[in-house]
Formats: C-alpha cells, sequence, structure tokens
C-alpha cells in the first residue's frame, strides 16, 4: 500500500471516529438534559475522563480516573488549600499533634450527614480507621489497598510474616473529638490525611452493601455492590449511575454541609483518545478536559478555549536499570548519561510550557529539596570524557517508552524519546527503541520482574499525592526493587530512618542530605517537572487547578 493510501484511509478512519464520537456525545448530553453550545442546560459540568474508573472506593484506588470522582463524593478530615499543597481542615475544623508524633487530635464538623442520612460523627471516623487496620487475605495485598498499606507500613494482623502497622488505635471523646494514635512517629500524618484513599465513608452503607464481601465479584473487594453502586460520602456531590466505558452521573448534595455545588449534575465523560477528548471539546460536547496534548494549547487558546495549568507538583525522569547491563554499575556511565541531556532542549521539544527543570527526583516545593546539589550541567564533552574513561565508547543502550498514553508528567513520551536520543546519540551511545501499551506492558515491563532484560534505560515519572519527600525519594529508592536494580543498604535505611522523624524541622535537614547523595550516585536523571494543561470551554468558571488534582466542582459554573 503506498503512503498516499495509507494516509487517506487513516484520515477516513479519524474523520468516522471523530462522528461517531460526536454523534455519541451529542446523544448523550441530549438525553442527560445537557445541550451543546447553543444549547440548553447550563446546570451540567461535562468533563472528559481518560478512562473508566477502576471502582468507586477510594480506599481501595491508586488510580486519578477514581480519585478524580471520588473526590466529588467523599471527602477526608482535611483537605489542601487551593492552589497550594497546605492542608486545612475539612471534615476536621482544627488539629493537634502530640511532640512526640504518635497521637493526632482531630476537632471534628458537626451536624454532618452522610449522603444516606447517617450522621457522621467521631464513632464514623474509628470505624473507617478499624476497617482499614483489619483488612485481611487479599484486602493486605498492595495493588488492592496499595496507600493504607504504604502510608501504615502493614495491617493490625499481618499475613505472610508482615511486620503490624503503624496504627495503634482510635478514641471517640465526643461526637465530635477524636484521636488517631499511632505506635511510631510519621510526621506527615496530617498531610497523608488529604489524600482520597483516607476519605470519610458512611459505615452503615458499606455494611449494608457488603463494601469488604468478594462473594460474586471474582474474589476481588473492589468490586463489591458498594464500590461499584452505592459510594456513600459526604461531599457535594452524590452518585446517581455508571454506565461502563461510557459516563459516571453525579448529582447536587442540596443537604451539603459547605458551599453546595453550583451545577445539578457533574458528568464524568470517558474518552480514551486524547484527540477525541480535543475534538469533542470543540464539538461543544464536553466543557472540559485534562491532560491537554502541548500541541494543542496554543490551537485551543486560538479558538478562544481556556487552557489553565497546575502547578507542577510531579517529575519525569529517566530511569537506569543496574540490574544486568555491567556498564551501568559504573558511576561513570550513569554520570554520563547526566551530562548527556540537555533538560531546557527536552522542555521545548516535547513538554509544556511552564514545565521546570528538574534537578532532582522532587519538586522544590516538597520538604527537604536541597538547592546544592549536583545538577550535571548539560556537558557533552564531559559525558563523552567520562564515557572513554570506562571504556564504553561504543555504548548501546536498549531505551524503554511507552506508547499510546499520556501522563501529567509526560504528555507526548515519543517526543521526549526522540528529544532523549538525538542527545545521546551525540555523544556516541547507540540507542535500540523498546517500546510498549502503558498498561499493563509498559508498567510490567519497568516495575516488574520480567522485564529486567528487555530494557537499559526507561522513561517514567511520578505526580506527588501530597506533600511529603517520602512520597518521592522513599517511593522510589526506599528499598531493593525491579525498576532500578541497585542495593544502597545505607540509602534504603536513611530513607526508613528519616521517615520515622518525630517532626517536619527534623526531616528537613535529613532529607536534604539524601537528596544530595541520590544526586552523586547517580540512579537515574530527573529530567523535569512539566505542568500539566486541563483545557476549558469559554464559559466554564470556578475550577481551580491543584498541583495534587484535588479538584473539588462546587464552585464550577458553566455558560453556554
Amino acid at each position: 500500500m503506498n503512503t498516499l493510501h495509507r494516509k487517506v484511509l487513516a484520515g477516513a478512519a479519524a474523520l468516522a471516529l471523530s462522528l461517531s464520537l460526536g454523534a455519541c456525545a451529542e446523544s448523550q448530553r441530549d438525553s442527560d438534559g445537557a445541550g451543546g453550545q447553543g444549547g440548553t442546560d447550563q446546570d451540567t459540568f461535562i468533563f472528559a475522563g481518560a478512562s473508566d474508573p477502576t471502582m468507586l472506593d477510594p480506599t481501595m484506588a491508586s488510580d486519578g480516573e477514581t480519585f478524580r470522582i471520588s473526590r466529588q463524593i467523599f471527602e477526608g478530615l482535611v483537605s489542601v488549600k487551593a492552589g497550594t499543597t497546605e492542608p486545612e481542615g475539612l471534615l476536621a475544623t482544627d488539629w493537634e499533634s502530640s511532640e512526640d508524633g504518635q497521637e493526632h487530635s482531630f476537632t471534628l464538623k458537626s451536624g454532618v450527614k452522610f449522603h444516606d442520612g447517617t450522621d457522621f460523627n467521631a464513632e464514623a471516623v474509628c470505624a473507617n480507621f478499624e476497617r482499614w487496620a483489619n483488612w485481611t487475605g487479599l484486602n493486605q495485598n498492595e495493588n488492592i489497598t496499595y496507600y493504607y498499606g504504604k502510608l501504615f507500613q502493614g495491617y493490625r494482623n499481618p499475613e505472610n510474616g508482615g511486620a503490624p502497622g503503624i496504627y495503634e488505635s482510635c478514641e471517640a471523646a465526643s461526637p465530635t473529638e477524636v484521636t488517631i494514635k499511632l505506635n511510631k512517629p510519621f510526621a506527615a500524618f496530617v498531610d497523608a490525611m488529604t489524600l482520597p484513599a483516607f476519605a470519610m465513608q458512611s459505615p452503615e452503607a458499606m455494611e449494608k452493601y457488603n463494601a469488604d464481601d468478594t462473594q460474586g465479584t471474582e474474589d476481588d473487594p473492589r468490586f463489591s455492590e458498594y464500590a461499584t453502586a452505592h459510594p456513600t460520602g459526604t461531599g457535594p456531590f452524590k452518585f446517581e449511575k455508571w454506565d461502563r466505558g461510557q459516563q459516571v452521573v453525579l448529582v447536587r448534595n442540596d443537604d451539603y454541609h459547605g458551599e453546595k455545588a453550583k451545577v445539578s449534575r457533574a458528568i464524568v465523560r470517558i474518552i480514551s483518545d486524547p484527540k477525541a477528548r480535543t475534538q469533542e471539546l470543540q464539538a461543544g460536547n464536553i466543557d472540559g478536559y485534562d491532560l491537554v496534548a502541548p500541541a494543542d494549547v496554543q490551537v485551543l487558546k486560538d479558538r478562544g478555549f481556556q487552557v489553565l495549568n497546575r502547578p507542577a507538583f510531579n517529575i519525569l525522569y529517566l530511569g537506569i536499570n543496574q540490574n544486568v547491563n555491567p556498564a551501568l554499575q559504573d558511576i561513570r556511565v550513569r554520570q554520563a548519561l547526566n551530562y548527556a541531556v540537555d533538560k531546557e532542549a527536552v522542555i521545548k521539544q516535547s513538554l509544556p510550557e511552564g514545565t521546570k527543570a528538574a534537578t532532582q527526583f522532587m519538586p522544590d516545593m516538597v520538604n527537604g529539596y536541597a538547592d546544592d546539589v549536583e545538577a550535571y550541567e548539560y556537558d557533552p564533552e564531559k559525558a563523552k570524557a567520562l564515557l572513554q574513561e570506562a571504556g564504553q565508547e561504543n555504548l548501546t543502550l536498549k531505551f524503554a517508552y511507552p506508547t499510546g498514553v499520556s501522563r501529567p508528567y509526560m504528555p507526548t513520551p515519543e517526543d521526549t524519546f526522540v528529544a532523549l536520543k538525538s542527545q545521546f546519540e551525540a555523544v556516541g551511545i547507540t540507542i535500540e527503541p523498546v517500546t510498549a501499551k502503558w498498561s499493563p506492558d509498559y508498567i510490567d515491563m519497568v516495575q516488574g520482574t520480567e522485564g529486567i532484560e528487555k530494557r537499559d534505560v526507561h522513561m517514567l515519572g511520578w505526580t506527588g499525592d501530597y506533600n511529603d519527600p517520602d512520597n518521592f525519594v522513599g517511593v522510589f529508592f526506599g528499598k531493593k526493587g525491579t525498576e532500578w536494580g541497585f542495593d544502597n543498604p545505607e540509602m534504603f535505611a536513611d530513607l526508613q530512618r528519616a521517615r520515622g522523624l518525630t517532626t517536619k524541622d527534623e526531616q528537613e535537614a535529613a532529607y536534604q542530605d539524601i537528596n544530595r547523595r541520590i544526586a552523586e550516585f547517580a540512579p537515574g536523571v530527573p529530567i523535569a517537572h512539566p505542568a500539566p494543561s486541563l483545557a476549558f470551554a469559554e464559559g466554564v468558571e470556578g475550577y481551580d487547578p491543584s498541583p495534587v488534582q484535588d479538584e473539588v466542582w462546587n464552585t464550577v459554573t458553566v455558560n453556554r
């Protein structure tokens, strides 16, 4: 088939896809009572999600699409101030932590009701904490309850030889006073409570709809009756329905204890193709979407759409796999890879406006960021010299990157790969591309045991969940793992000690020292902190981008 013929067929297919998506979305908007731009209903906010939520119980979730929806339905004891990572009260009006960091007392807002009409109070808080701590069996699997297991470091009755977690007890002194006791300090405990995974859920609804029951759900509690059809929180929106693969519909909670939603409904429509999301916004079938491709930003602005940036609270990095290739176990080679990368050029060629070059594996707003780390300024001649010194002038690297995906820290992986490939080739390194679809293939290849020999370097990243250095460098380098393939017991031990310090002030110096040592060790190349973009129709107001995606839609208005 000749090139022109292929282009014609591709164009016809794209047009057909666009028309079918547009017709489908238009039909859905009409059936939902929301018109197009010429339209009718200004009381519905329609946002395009990139995929279905995994399910709707946030304590068992670890994906952004589930959390986007759960933030509208559920609330935690604390949230973050708009546009920042600083905690502020939500269901709790005040809190106090003991000097040893092991007791955290909260004063709760009174008169709050769950969506099923039951009371939110201190007993409900304890019921949620006890639910998490007492999970057994499959619920202790990190694929199901990742955040609780990670942050509380285990469960009350650990299985498979694990150690008990740091949670000790919950005491309800009165309906509005509750104290959480830990058996070890956790300085970032209050910050961690901003995570959707620790939102408060109705104990009565969880019991009624078998939130932890695996029967009839392929032995997976994530797909219980509660998690798929009856999520019950205290948030500004209530769950109405979930049409799998199409949309999740939420309705305003008219009994909400805070500022009531300005729209009567919020719909998350599932549109996996980034180009289709752009087309649907332009057609007036949705009001906004996330993860705008850098190439689309100016086009949308020129056509009158709003493009907003989240503050960058992430890291895009090049991982170096020391598992197999002896060359990469030589620090001179790893340093050479750092000197070979022109980060500003990578940003200009493939990342959105507002992106910052990275010097370490956390953004500068995180406690423990060190201004004096080895920054590895772009120096291709030094990179060549180090490769020659290491006897690796003819180095060949298998470079893995994902295809067909957009991530907040990596909106166009193919473009970023091209930029990095040319820079490595400029210092004499031969690059062999290795590609895979994002999930599960790429993640399995990069972080699983079967992919160890398939890659020498790889692109990956992380968006912070809350403001804590352990949520960045602890995630990457806290223990020996398959992604990086090095064994540095001293670093692992120091990271564990830093996490257990009593206060953030104590942690700051410890993590600054750790960041300096990580830079010297050069386990990878911290590339950039990309600024993720969102796009909205001209008439959307009141959407305040959050660095941790803690965006609640009760302030949003739509004028079509």
